[in-house]
C-alpha cells in the first residue's frame, strides 16, 4: 500500500516515523511532503527508504491513502490542490475542527472514503491514544486504519458524533494527567525529594497505573481499593483529594474541553 503524508510537522513527522518503524507498510511505500526541506532531511536521515518531496501533488499521486497533517486553516487550499479521487484513494485528516461534511466540500468526490484521526502527543513515543472516525469506509478499511495506528500506541474507532468528547479525554486528557504528575513532583520537592528522582517516580507510577487498567480491564476503583488498607496512609490521602474537590475538578476540566472547534469557511 502506498501512503502519502502531507505535512512533516510534529504530528506528521511522528506518524511517518511510526509507520516506517512498523510492519503494516514498508518505508519505501511512504512519501512525505513538506514545504521546508529541513524536516524532510531529518526524516530521510533516520529512514533512508522513505520518499520525500516539496510537492504535495507529487506525493499524493498514486497514493492509496493520503494522510493530511497540516494546520486546519490550510486544509481547504491543500485538498483542492491535491484533487483527490474517490474509489482509488482514501483521505485521513488530522485537522481538528473540520468535520466530514466540511472536508467533503474540498474534494472532487464528496462520497469518497474519509477518516478523521486524532492522536495525542505521546505518538512521538509510540504510545498515543489515537481516535479514529470513518465516513463511507468498509470494515476492511477501518481495520487497516486501526492496524496502522495501533503500531503507535492504541487506536480506537469512535462515531464522529462522539469525536469531540473523546478528544477531550484522549487528546486534552494527557495534559491533565501530566499536570497531576507535576503536582506530585511539587509535593515531593516540598518534602525534600530532588526533582529528577521525583520525575522518575511519578512517571513510573503513572505507567504502572496505566498497565494495571489496560491489562486487567477493571474499574480504577477496584485497583484503588487494593491499595487502601483500613486505617492506612493511602486512604487518608484519597479522602483528602475528595475533600479538596479533586474528582469534581477533573470532571469539570474534561467537560470544559469538550467544546467543538470549528474552522469557519471563507
Amino acid at each position: 500500500m502506498r501512503i502519502a503524508i502531507i505535512g512533516a510537522g510534529n504530528m506528521g513527522g511522528a506518524i511517518a516515523r511510526g509507520l516506517a518503524k512498523g510492519t503494516v507498510v514498508q518505508a519505501r511505500d511512504i512519501t512525505v511532503a513538506n514545504p521546508s526541506q529541513a524536516k524532510l532531511d531529518a526524516l530521510k536521515a533516520d529512514f533512508p527508504d522513505l520518499h520525500v518531496t516539496n510537492d504535495n501533488r507529487e506525493a499524493a499521486e498514486g497514493a492509496e491513502l493520503v494522510i493530511l497533517a497540516v494546520k486546519p486553516e490550510l486544509v481547504k487550499s491543500v485538498l483542492r490542490e491535491l484533487d483527490l479521487r474517490g474509489g482509488r484513494q482514501i483521505l485521513a485528516s488530522l485537522a481538528a475542527g473540520l468535520p466530514f461534511e466540511m472536508l467533503a466540500h474540498y474534494v472532487t468526490d464528496r462520497e469518497m472514503t474519509m477518516f478523521r484521526i486524532m492522536p495525542n502527543i505521546a505518538i512521538s513515543e509510540m504510545a498515543s491514544m489515537t481516535l479514529v472516525a470513518s465516513r463511507n469506509a468498509n470494515a476492511r478499511q477501518e481495520q487497516l486504519m486501526l492496524d496502522l495506528f495501533n503500531q503507535m500506541g492504541l487506536a480506537m474507532l469512535v462515531p464522529e458524533e462522539d469525536f469531540d468528547a473523546c478528544t477531550s479525554m484522549a487528546s486534552c486528557g494527557i495534559a491533565y494527567v501530566l499536570r497531576f504528575l507535576q503536582a506530585m513532583m511539587q509535593a515531593g520537592l516540598e518534602m525534600g525529594i530532588p526533582g529528577d528522582k521525583g520525575l522518575q517516580m511519578v512517571a513510573q507510577v503513572a505507567k504502572g497505573a496505566a498497565e494495571l487498567l489496560l491489562n486487567h480491564r477493571q474499574h480504577p476503583a477496584l485497583e484503588i481499593y487494593k491499595v487502601c488498607t483500613p486505617g492506612g496512609i493511602t486512604i487518608k490521602g484519597i479522602n483528602e483529594l475528595e475533600h479538596r474537590g479533586f474528582t469534581s475538578a477533573v470532571i469539570e476540566a474534561v467537560k470544559a474541553s469538550n467544546v467543538p472547534l470549528r474552522v469557519e469557511e471563507e
